[in-house]
């Protein structure tokens, strides 16, 4: 039991003893009158206020304005019967913690409004207890004012990191279940093709056998070699479904180049940070595109590569001196253009095309740190 009682006091710091101060406080400014009809007066408000501020936290729609203008009006009665203002700390909370934007706003500045005035006419009137807590007097309006906003932006960061979670778990379904479609149709056009063909040759190789046994000889050679390529295309299907990172996939783009006796002018070397894996994946598979189209359509000279990472962003850039450019047609064709505007949207990034002295390829895409790893650098 204690052990649980140090976890809960671990994850909320000081708050809990706060609190507890603020809710005894009040006893001690109702004890300092001298006038029983008083004292019983200030339990009774003190009380009430604390059961009604429960009542409000639980209730939805008209009648939080009812407890809330119900507990103003009492925290405004301590001011002036016992110089007691910090309740106005408990208002703030109260408000700041209102979702809808109408009611908080019509509650903040009636409380707000309110406490101005009230704190102005005690010391007015020269209040002696309440002038000899006048500085506290200030943080407690100081908080009036900044709270609420506060404990309202704060609320609204967490929403909006929960549903970006949320978002970069849905994209990662996504491209789960787009590289799965990928592969179907990679098995159907490659090895579903392959292997009714093999069928289709064993049975003729099988009837001619006894018959044309040169021919048959013939098909099982020919059986063979689709096997053969069947196989070399199930291991390429197989090294592209494996995570490629920027780094490993630059050194084959080298070697690429190298072998169509293209110059390669790159800037730096290819290291990421602040990147997740899937990012890296799909800005390498981008790259070996990106190149596959300069090697294969362009007839250049020279490619271009450079990275570079902002505090937001990674821009990858692959340019060719070539003759032949990207017409709007290449989209559709089998250039690959368009899988890697799709790739690039399932993380957010994007594919910018400039003919100019040849093609120019942009590939942005946002730097994705996760929000538990934010948490943990806190």
């Amino acid at each position: 039991m204690l052990k649980k009682y140090r976890t809960i006091l671990k994850s909320t710091g000081i708050s809990p003893y706060i609190w507890t101060v603020l809710s005894i406080l009040p006893f001690y400014f109702i004890f300092q009158t001298t006038s029983t009809v008083k004292i019983f007066i200030g339990i009774t408000i003190t009380i009430l206020f604390f059961i009604f501020y429960r009542f409000a936290f639980i209730s939805k729609g008209w009648p939080v304005y009812v407890w809330t203008c119900i507990l103003i009006s009492l925290s405004f009665l301590t001011i002036i019967l016992f110089n007691y203002v910090y309740f106005a700390f408990f208002l703030a909370y109260f408000i700041g913690n209102i979702k809808d934007r109408i009611p908080f706003l019509t509650l903040y500045f009636i409380h707000l409004v309110g406490s101005a005035v009230v704190i102005n006419i005690e010391i007015v009137q020269q209040q002696e207890l309440f002038l000899k807590q006048l500085p506290f007097v200030l943080i407690i309006l100081i908080s009036v004012i900044l709270l609420p906003f506060s404990l309202r932006y704060r609320k609204e960061r967490g929403q909006l990191e929960e549903k970006l979670e949320d978002a970069n778990k849905r994209i990662s379904e996504l491209v789960k279940l787009e590289e799965r479609q990928r592969i179907a149709r990679d098995l159907h056009d490659t090895l579903g093709q392959k292997l009714s063909l093999i069928g289709l040759k064993s049975d003729l190789a099988r009837k001619l056998i006894y018959n044309d046994p040169e021919q048959a000889k013939e098909e099982l050679l020919d059986v063979q070699q689709t096997a053969r390529t069947a196989l070399n295309e199930v291991r390429k299907m197989v090294a592209n479904m494996r995570g490629i990172r920027l780094k490993d996939e630059w050194v084959r783009i080298k070697q690429i180049l190298k072998a169509a006796q293209i110059k390669l002018v790159a800037e730096q070397d290819f290291t990421l940070s602040n990147v997740s894996l899937l990012t890296e994946n799909i800005l390498s598979m981008c790259l070996k595109e990106a190149v596959t189209n300069i090697v294969k359509h362009s007839e250049a000279h020279t490619c271009y590569i450079s990275l570079e990472q902002t505090e937001d962003e990674s821009i990858l850039m692959v340019r060719d001196d070539g003759k032949k450019t990207i017409k709007g047609e290449d989209f559709t064709k089998g250039s690959g253009l368009m899988g890697m505007r799709e790739r690039l949207e399932f993380v957010n990034g994007s594919l910018d095309i400039i003919i100019k002295d040849g093609t120019t390829l942009m590939i942005k895409v946002p730097n994705i740190v996760r929000i538990t790893e934010k948490e943990e650098l806190k």
